[in-house]
């Protein structure tokens, strides 16, 4: 596992170490193409990991997010779901289909130092998702 190599050395500067469960949600999620649930981290991680247990999975997953390795969010329905650090994106969803697109962090920017500034916060780190009717449904 590549993952290994990229993130054994994020971890020991922080003081941890990369033990084999770490490593197996670390590789889920590094190779996934979308957030995913821990339910699905589990499913997959556990193909590379047998001993690993769902628990674990959700302990892990708090445990990457606190040192921003990894980055929680809400999906569409409410639902946790996971995903890397570092590529900040945000979304819209179709509000009758469902349907999604991902909007990047850049447009987002200027609203972000606005509400650092005014409300004194620094490093806001947030996974926005934004709401309404998409272009196909629309013309329908």
């Amino acid at each position: 596992m590549t993952c290994a190599l990229e993130y054994a050395p994020q971890l020991r500067a922080r003081g941890y170490r990369m033990t084999p469960q770490r490593m197996a949600i670390l590789h889920v999620l590094r190779h996934a193409e979308t957030h995913l649930s821990p339910a699905e981290i589990y499913k997959k991680a556990r193909l590379e990991a047998p001993g690993l247990t769902e628990p674990t999975v959700y302990r892990t997953l708090e445990f990457l997010a606190d040192i921003a390795l990894v980055r929680p969010s809400f999906s569409s329905s409410g639902h946790l779901t996971y995903e890397m650090a570092g590529n900040d994106h945000h979304h819209i969803v179709c509000r009758d289909c469902g349907g999604e697109v991902e909007v990047e962090h850049t447009l987002l920017e200027s609203l972000y130092r606005l509400l650092e500034t005014t409300s004194g916060y620094r490093s806001i780190n947030s996974h926005v998702t934004f709401f309404g009717v998409c272009p196909n449904c629309q013309a329908k």
